[in-house]
């Protein structure tokens, strides 16, 4: 059994895609569209940047969507690959909106949009400098919340992520992130800040969320054409309206990533397939499924594609 999973921010790199851009002419398409519905040339950004331009999370939102997307229209059309068989689709946070759109259930025309504007909403949520983020390594997310529990810092200081066994992200106000961190150093646990422009999945991206809410529940959705685990719950979904409350949900909650590999593979899942920039997703999987039968894909050129296929014709 199998589920397809789709990146979120951070995995994005300018070039991201051009391989498969240069090679057909259904993914220009997909670019094209991409530019048209944005009305700026975002195709442009993903294939030769500048970076500092990919990385305003309103441009790289529905860059990782754009070729995400394009590359499962390339396995679905020009591999004539099968996903019948496949039992979940699931996203790391943006990259829920790219599962939705690849399992019919977006238009990927809304989905740009949407993604666009949430980018904007969540970055004007919090003025630049006031908030951040921390990844803490080697604990796993209850002994994380125990760090939590004792800060002093009457500031916002809450888990963004849980990614993977050992892997969980903090986010927040930075004065109160800075504090945290500070008390990680003298455990000798190992902290890496991140690079981002603004706190996200925190409580301080509720605004986003509001501003979000009406534009989410104005657009049309549909019944997905696989079952999708949404990243507030971590178990299926495929009720419309369902989605759509937990996409505006999604920007000031925790994505609970690890519990929904655990939840995928408790529900017999053994294959796993990223598609879109970088590998950040399999490396979670291997680090929270402990499982010998486990298989991990993933899908970032054209030799990746005759690999999977050859892997299951066996």
């Amino acid at each position: 059994m199998s589920a397809l999973l789709f990146p979120g921010q951070g995995s994005q790199v300018v070039g991201m895609g051009s391989e498969f851009y240069n090679k057909f002419d259904l993914v220009k398409k997909v670019f094209n569209q991409a530019d048209q519905k944005l009305d700026f040339p975002i195709s442009k950004i993903i294939l030769e940047g500048p970076a500092d331009k990919l990385q305003l999370t309103k441009n790289t939102q529905p860059a990782i969507l754009t070729v995400s997307y394009s590359i499962f229209k390339v396995l679905q059309n020009e591999f004539n690959f099968d996903f019948s068989s496949f039992k979940f689709f699931a996203g790391h946070s943006l990259g829920e909106y790219s599962a939705l759109v690849s399992a019919d259930a977006l238009d990927f025309n809304d989905a740009l949009y949407l993604l666009h504007e949430r980018g904007k909403a969540m970055q004007e949520s919090v003025p630049i400098g006031e908030g951040s983020m921390v990844a803490v390594l080697g604990l796993n997310i209850n002994e994380v919340k125990t760090f939590l529990s004792n800060k002093k810092n009457e500031g916002i200081c809450e888990i963004a992520n849980d990614n993977a066994d050992g892997q969980v992200i903090i986010s927040g106000n930075k004065n109160c992130v800075d504090e945290l961190i500070t008390s990680f150093k003298e455990k000798k646990i190992k902290c890496i800040p991140l690079k981002v422009s603004a706190p996200f999945h925190c409580s301080l991206m509720k605004p986003a969320a509001n501003i979000m809410n009406e534009k989410i529940n104005k657009t049309i959705f549909k019944t997905p054409k696989f079952k999708i685990i949404n990243n507030v719950t971590a178990t299926a979904e495929d009720n419309e309206t369902t989605l759509k409350k937990l996409l505006v949900d999604q920007i000031a909650s925790t994505v609970r990533w690890r519990e929904s590999l655990v939840e995928m593979s408790s529900s017999g899942v053994n294959n796993f397939i990223e598609i879109g920039p970088g590998k950040a997703l399999i490396g979670m999987v291997k680090r929270s499924i402990n499982k010998k039968e486990v298989k991990c894909f993933s899908i970032n050129s054209i030799s990746d594609i005759k690999n999977l296929i050859n892997e299951f014709k066996k």
